[in-house]
């Protein structure tokens, strides 16, 4: 007989993990399963070395907000994703008050952008004034000001000429957040958890809709090559780049006409204490014209499992892969008659992508340390080294005007009944991972969602739930103060 489950996670990375806590909360007698291909948790686009750690708040990346024909700032992005950050905080200081996240995981490192050249600084400069009337950004300072500069990032100023002109913002209340001990003790506290069974090394093979509307689960056990069956009511698919060929094998009409293009990260390393000691924050350059958005340069300071760390990045590389564990036919088992069309169109819309990763892939180890001098005009390249981080993949779908387009974040795929849902997509990802879990419970679950018994829960989990941090002033500077105390940020 087989067994059944409420809720069955396919991977066990931020996503999983989120979405495996909201259930057991807001469900507290329901059974749910998780399963993870590999043997732990958050060992892909989770884990502390595959990602830059930056908690995406919108204060430093210039790619979320463009500059439009007629020289305006649009915003709307920033906005967007400043307030989903400020929604995952409240989760995790919810969950650290709950005991549920036990071990550090968040630090205050201000963000910054740093640009050069006369069209970027007035787009900085403007970016600036447009962001500063809201409560989200108006604690963002702007400088031209060689010296006020050399006080915030002295590593990057040393050996830079005076007469050199740039434009730089910063905020104060950025953070390195390390998503690796965020997901694994989330999973940690649901494998406690009654109703909650946790498979690590299972791999999903397939999934069958049944007549019910239920789902039946084809799992592999890697560790002894066994296969069962098992039969779920609701199915959330969070594994990253292996959630395609999951939503594909699924067969869901929502899910006809979308690919994939994977994108590998390089990220250039230094571990040496006497060069890392000098530089207190994440400085966000401008993306090269036709990158993809997991691209935009910056220097980083790190701090992972107690060691201090500068990352500099992401070179882009070319892989088939849409696992950095995966298989080299990734790519060309995701072809269908039903993407095969919106793919092509994307080769040829976005040719300079293609140029640009190419380049990527060619560049030498000096092409590579050049650029890095841009930034850091001191560095010494026997003290960086070059690793290869995650592996993301960008979405490609169809377009009625275009054939097909590249779409940039995150996107949530579910049935039409909300028996299944998928998540494709790349950065801000965890970053938002809250408030993209809760899109998928307005979809799937709406009556429950609109219910005073669920409702009554996540007011207890995000308080300002339901409310607009954009519009509310006050509210999100109380928000802010109050997430800040729990998680001890400086404010």
């Amino acid at each position: 007989m087989k067994t059944q489950n409420d809720v069955t996670i396919i991977g066990a990375g931020i996503m999983g993990a989120t979405m495996g806590i909201m259930m057991k909360k807001l469900m507290p007698e329901s059974k749910i399963t998780i399963y993870e291909k590999l043997n732990k948790v958050a060992a892909e686009s989770s884990d502390s070395w595959n990602n830059a750690g930056t908690g995406h708040s919108a204060f430093c990346e210039l790619n979320y907000t463009p500059q439009q024909k007629d020289g305006s700032i649009n915003i709307d992005k920033a906005l967007t994703i400043a307030s989903s950050f400020e929604i995952s905080r409240q989760f995790w200081a919810y969950l650290k008050e709950e005991n549920v996240l036990t071990e550090p995981f968040i630090k205050t490192v201000p963000h910054m952008s740093f640009v050069w050249g006369e069209d970027n600084i007035n787009f900085l400069r403007k970016r600036h004034e447009a962001m500063t009337k809201y409560a989200l950004f108006e604690a963002m300072k702007y400088s031209e000001d060689f010296d006020e500069v050399a006080t915030w990032v002295p590593m990057m100023m040393k050996g830079r000429d005076r007469n050199e002109r740039m434009g730089v913002t910063r905020m104060q209340a950025g953070t390195d957040v390390n998503f690796d001990v965020i997901t694994k003790g989330m999973i940690a506290f649901l494998e406690k958890a009654d109703g909650v069974e946790v498979y690590l090394n299972y791999q999903v093979k397939n999934l069958y809709k049944q007549k019910d509307g239920s789902w039946n689960i084809k799992v592999k056990d890697r560790n002894t090559g066994k296969v069962k069956i098992t039969n779920t009511k609701f199915v959330f698919i969070g594994a990253g780049g292996g959630s395609l060929p999951l939503l594909q094998k699924s067969g869901i009409k929502e899910g006809k006409g979308y690919g994939g293009f994977p994108v590998s990260g390089k990220f250039m390393k230094c571990m040496n204490p006497d060069v890392i000691k000098d530089h207190r924050a994440k400085v966000y350059g401008k993306a090269a014209e036709g990158s993809p958005p997991m691209s935009m340069p910056h220097l980083d300071e790190r701090r992972i499992n107690g060691e201090g760390s500068l990352l500099f990045g992401p070179y882009a590389g070319m892989s088939m892969k849409f696992l950095k564990t995966g298989s080299g036919l990734d790519l060309t088992k995701s072809l269908r008659f039903n993407n095969i069309r919106p793919m092509l169109a994307v080769a040829k819309n976005e040719f300079g992508l293609i140029k640009y990763l190419v380049g990527q892939v060619m560049q030498s180890k000096t092409d590579r340390f050049k650029f890095l001098k841009l930034y850091f005009p001191e560095a010494k390249e026997e003290d960086w080294e070059l690793y290869t981080a995650g592996q993301r993949v960008q979405i490609m779908k169809k377009d009625k005007e275009k054939g097909g387009v590249l779409k940039l974040g995150t996107e949530i795929i579910n049935s039409a009944d909300g028996t299944l849902a998928a998540l494709l997509g790349a950065s801000p990802g965890a970053s938002t991972a809250v408030t993209t879990m809760f899109e998928v419970l307005e979809k799937c679950f709406a009556d429950e969602m609109a219910s005073g018994n669920w409702k009554e829960k996540i007011a207890e989990m995000i308080p300002s739930y339901g409310k607009s941090l954009i519009d509310d002033a006050e509210l999100c500077r109380k928000t802010r103060k109050a997430t800040a105390k729990v998680l001890e940020l400086e404010e």
